[in-house]
């Protein structure tokens, strides 16, 4: 909790927020990751803005990154071992299409919208990201 600004996690979620609201607006569609990134893959109609969609969220960092904050480094280290990367890439596909929608579908959008089915499965979600920091810590490996 070190690095914890609520200043720019404030300005952070207004922004969320309001990509989310113009994305609706725009499209007609709720903002969950998965389903974009499923459309663009499977969907003919509406594969140019699912595909541009998922391309502001490479692209928008790297333009914060190296054009607005390029003296500021930013401290930021996601582990190298395929032995947690592979299978955590594929517990969290699966997950998404148990759950009906990742995180960004039901925790921004579905709980924006006051749907009980996306408050139990946001739940759902950050319990197991608790327990699964817990046993991995217990375990001596440090994410």
């Amino acid at each position: 909790m070190h690095n914890f600004t609520p200043v720019s996690a404030l300005i952070g979620g207004v922004i969320i927020g309001l990509s989310v609201v113009l994305y609706f607006y725009s499209t007609g569609r709720l903002a969950g990751i998965s389903g974009i990134f499923e459309n663009a893959i499977t969907s003919t109609s509406q594969k140019a803005s699912n595909l541009l969609f998922l391309i502001g969220l490479v692209v928008g960092p790297v333009i914060i990154y190296y054009l607005i904050m390029p003296n500021k480094p930013i401290a930021f280290e996601i582990t190298n071992s395929y032995l947690l990367i592979i299978p955590g890439g594929f517990l969290v596909g699966f997950g998404t299409r148990l759950g009906g929608g990742c995180t960004s579908g039901h925790g921004i959008c579905g709980i924006g919208r006051l749907s009980v089915n996306s408050m139990i499965a946001t739940s759902i979600f950050v319990a197991t990201g608790v327990i699964t920091v817990f046993i991995l810590q217990q375990l001596g490996i440090y994410l």
